[in-house]
C-alpha cells in the first residue's frame, strides 16, 4: 500500500501539471511505473487477493485525483463540450430574437383582427369615414321604398290589364260606359274568351315593368348615348300609353257618335278629359314607380356596398387567424426547441463544471499494474504452481469486481464526465 502512495509522490511533475502537455514518453514512463508498482506491491503481500483489491482501489482514486488536478487536459478534453456550448447558446439566441419577432407578429395579427372587427360595426354607422359614398341606415331607406313600391305594382298591375283589355277585346255598351278605363272583370273576362287573350292582358304590365327596369339601368350610365337612350325609353313610354289613352277614347266616341259627327282624330283626343286621365293614370303613376324602384335599388345598392365591406373584413377575419395560428405553431415548435436546447445547455454545462475521466487510459495503466502483479506472483513468490494458479484465479476475479463496481468492465466510450 505504501508503495502506491510513494508511487505517485515520485512521479509527480516538478512543475505545475496544468501547464504540461502529456507526451508519448511521459505516458510509457508512467505505464512502466505502474506495473513496477503493481510488481512490488504483490512482492510485499505475497500476491493476497484482498489486498490486491484495496491496492487496486488505491490506485483508482490516485489516477481519478491527478485527472482533477491535471487542469490544462481537463481543459483539452472539454474543449468539444465548451464549442458545442458555444454553438447551443448561439442558436438559443437565435430562437429567443425568432421567438420575439413572431410574437410581434401574433400581437400584430391580433389587433389588425379587433380593429376589423370594429370597422364591421362601425361601418354601418359611419359609412363615408370607410370611403362609402352611402345614406346611413340605408336598411330603413329599402324598407320604406319597398312599401311604397309593391302597392304601386299592384295599382300598375290592375290598370294596364284593365286598360289593355278595354283597348284590344272590349266591346261598350250602354252599361260598360262607366268602365271604359277600370273593368273591374277583365282579367276573368280575358281568359273566359281565350287562355291566349288572358296571358296577353296578363303580360303586358310586365311590359312596362322592364322598361322601368332599362331606364333604372340606364341611369347608371352617364354617357351621351345612355341619356338619349334613356330619353327613347320615356319616350316609347308615353307612346305606348298615349295610344291605349287614344284607342279606348276612340271606342268611347265611336260609341257615341251621331251622323253628323266628324271622325275621331289626334286633335278631337287631346281635347278631351279622358284621354289625359289614362296617360296621367298610366304614365305617371308609371313614372312614379320607376323614381320610387330607381331609389329602392340605389338603397339596394348601398346597403349592398355595405356588406360587400362587411364580407371582405369577414374574409380578412378568417385570413389573419390561419395566419395567426400558423405563426402560435411556429411559437409553440421555438419555444419546444428553445427548451430542448436549455436542456442540452444544462447537460454541457455540467460536464464542463465537471472532471472527464480518460477510461481507456485508466484501464492500460490498470492492466500494466495487474500485469505486474501477476508477473510478482509467477516469479519472486515461492509457491507450487497449482496454489500460484489459484491465486492468479483470485486474482483475476477481484480484478473483475474492481472494474465492474466501477462500471469500467463494459465501456464504450473513450472518456465519462462526472458531473
Amino acid at each position: 500500500m505504501g508503495s502506491i502512495k510513494n508511487l505517485f509522490a515520485i512521479n509527480k511533475p516538478k512543475v505545475e501539471e496544468n501547464k504540461i502537455e502529456s507526451t508519448e514518453d511521459h505516458r510509457e514512463q508512467i505505464r512502466i511505473t505502474y506495473y513496477q508498482s503493481g510488481f512490488a506491491a504483490s512482492q510485499k503481500a505475497t500476491g493476497t487477493p484482498i489486498v490486491l483489491n484495496a491496492c487496486l482501489q488505491n490506485v483508482y482514486n490516485s489516477f481519478e485525483n491527478q485527472c482533477k488536478k491535471q487542469e490544462v487536459e481537463q481543459k483539452m478534453l472539454k474543449q468539444p463540450f465548451v464549442e458545442e456550448m458555444e454553438r447551443q447558446n448561439t442558436q438559443l439566441k437565435k430562437l429567443e430574437t425568432l421567438k420575439g419577432i413572431n410574437e410581434e407578429k401574433v400581437a400584430n395579427f391580433r389587433s389588425k383582427i379587433v380593429k376589423a372587427n370594429e370597422d364591421i360595426v362601425n361601418v354601418k354607422r359611419n359609412p363615408e369615414d370607410y370611403g362609402i359614398d352611402v345614406d346611413k341606415n340605408p336598411k330603413a331607406l329599402l324598407y320604406i321604398g319597398l312599401s311604397l313600391l309593391v302597392p304601386i305594382t299592384i295599382y300598375l298591375f290592375v290598370f294596364y290589364i284593365s286598360a289593355s283589355y278595354s283597348a284590344f277585346f272590349k266591346e261598350f255598351s250602354d252599361d260598360s260606359l262607366t268602365a271604359a278605363i277600370f273593368d273591374a272583370n277583365a282579367l276573368t273576362e280575358a281568359f273566359k274568351a281565350s287562355w291566349l287573350e288572358g296571358v296577353l292582358i296578363i303580360t303586358i304590365p310586365f311590359v312596362f315593368l322592364g322598361l322601368g327596369y332599362l331606364i333604372h339601368m340606364m341611369q347608371k350610365s352617364k354617357s351621351v348615348i345612355s341619356i338619349i337612350k334613356l330619353v327613347g325609353l320615356f319616350m316609347i313610354t308615353f307612346c305606348f300609353d298615349g295610344l291605349l289613352a287614344f284607342i279606348i277614347e276612340k271606342k268611347i266616341y265611336d260609341f257615341n257618335r251621331t251622323p253628323t259627327t266628324p271622325d275621331f282624330n289626334f286633335s278631337i283626343a287631346i281635347r278631351e278629359p279622358e284621354f289625359w286621365m289614362i296617360i296621367f293614370a298610366g304614365f305617371v303613376v308609371y313614372l312614379i314607380w320607376g323614381l320610387v324602384f330607381d331609389f329602392i335599388m340605389k338603397e339596394y345598392d348601398n346597403l349592398d356596398k355595405i356588406n360587400v365591406f362587411i364580407r371582405s373584413k369577414k374574409d380578412e377575419i378568417k385570413n389573419l387567424y390561419t395566419q395567426k395560428n400558423k405563426i402560435i405553431s411556429t411559437i409553440d415548435q421555438i419555444k419546444k426547441d428553445i427548451t430542448d436546447i436549455e436542456g442540452k445547455i444544462s447537460e454541457l454545462q455540467a460536464k464542463i463544471n465537471g472532471f472527464i475521466f480518460p477510461i481507456k487510459e485508466y484501464l492500460l495503466y490498470h492492466s500494466q499494474y495487474k500485469e505486474g502483479w501477476y508477473q510478482a506472483i509467477g516469479t519472486e513468490i515461492a509457491l507450487p504452481k497449482k496454489q500460484k494458479e489459484d491465486l492468479l484465479a483470485q486474482c483475476e476475479v477481484v480484478c473483475q469486481e474492481h472494474l465492474k463496481s466501477l462500471k469500467l468492465d463494459d465501456f464504450q466510450n473513450q472518456n465519462v464526465v462526472y458531473s
